[in-house]
């Protein structure tokens, strides 16, 4: 099976032929995206030779996609069941876009935004900061953490903005009720093409009609003291 072992491949050999660090590997077997290894020891374990590509296909996806782990997973099985992925990889590269910048912790976020832990985990619990993995954040956490960062010095606090989460949350639900209906009937392949057409068009409605609603509010006004900046 596996470079001169017929039970698989050591973990040295498998760190050879991806390119891919031992913390990396197991991480992703903890997560479910690679087999648990046949292990003969205690520190002597073998991994199917198929994780060679396994490995290379995740590692090729997160190169070029910002797709969570989940994500990757579900990829896979379906590959495992013989289904093509190209129209799905396609619907999430669009909903979740290109890799912008490695992912860093808490403690590296809190440092980049100036959050102190607690007002972190006021922001969490608010549904306000939405890392796609639990304790990892990218690109734009971080400045979604700056802006927080900065409100809270002009003394707001995560219960003022909480609205965003809840009329988010109803947005969202609207929507999926909507893509449902148009293409609930659909083959899978041709459903995934369709809702990223229409998440295309969500994301820039959703800018649109937001604010152009606020750039029309604040025309009306004579002051910024005016009572119609308010409905």
């Amino acid at each position: 099976m596996g470079q001169g072992d017929k039970k698989g491949l050591r973990m040295r050999e498998l760190m050879e032929a991806t390119g891919v660090p031992k913390s990396t590997i197991l991480h992703y077997v903890a997560q479910g995206l690679l087999p648990e290894p046949l292990r003969t020891g205690r520190n002597m374990a073998y991994y199917d030779p198929a994780c060679v590509e396994r490995t290379r296909f995740i590692k090729a996806v997160q190169g070029r996609y910002s797709f969570p782990l989940e994500k990757i997973k579900q990829l896979l099985a379906a590959i495992d069941r013989g289904e093509d992925v190209a129209p799905f990889v396609d619907l999430d590269a669009v909903i979740f876009g290109a890799p912008s910048g490695r992912e860093i912790d808490e403690a590296a976020f809190r440092e980049a935004t100036g959050l102190t832990h607690g007002q972190v985990s006021e922001l969490l619990a608010a549904g306000l900061l939405l890392p796609l993995e639990e304790g990892s954040y990218r690109q734009d956490d971080i400045e979604a953490g700056r802006v927080f960062a900065a409100g809270f010095a002009q003394g707001l606090r995560a219960s003022d903005l909480a609205f965003y989460a809840r009329i988010a949350g109803e947005v969202v639900d609207h929507e999926m009720r909507l893509r449902q209906r148009l293409t609930g009937h659909l083959p899978d392949g041709q459903d995934a093409r369709v809702t990223a057409e229409l998440t295309r068009g969500a994301r820039a409605l959703r800018n649109y009609v937001i604010d152009r609603v606020f750039q029309r509010r604040v025309a009306k006004a004579k002051t910024l003291k005016d009572e119609a900046l308010l409905s």
